[in-house]
């Protein structure tokens, strides 16, 4: 399994074992490589993948390498964060966030488990 920036890469073969069996709270990225937005995004990401490791999974799902999972998820836009809690989606948001808005809709979905701080001021 490929790890990116603290993220780790899922696919078709992955996703049941990765994020619907997770024992973790997991936010999936839905993205593509040519996706600008999503690119844009990134180093938000990867802050929080780091920062929430061990009480949130994030996972990524490039959408050109995995199109059963997003078919199945009704993905039609870029990126998309969709939060799965004991294997159930809690939700989903659909297009670039704001660090400070992410960290809101985490303690949304997540509740107790995504506690997040403000962090450091490049992630604010």
């Amino acid at each position: 399994m490929e790890t990116i920036e603290g993220a780790i890469q899922v696919t078709d073969a992955t996703f049941e074992t990765e994020v619907i069996r997770s024992e973790l709270p997991v936010v999936v990225d839905f993205y593509a490589d040519w996706c600008v937005p999503c690119r844009a995004t990134e180093p938000m990401l990867a802050d929080l993948a780091v920062r929430l490791a061990g009480r949130v999974k994030f996972a990524k799902v490039n959408i050109d390498d995995a199109a059963h999972i997003t078919r199945s998820y009704g993905i039609h836009s870029i990126p998309t964060y969709v939060f799965v809690e004991s294997g159930q989606e809690k939700g989903r948001e659909v297009g670039p966030v704001g660090p400070a808005a992410f960290r809101s809709i985490l303690r949304r979905y997540f509740a107790e488990t995504a506690k997040v701080s403000g962090g450091t001021p490049a992630s604010r």
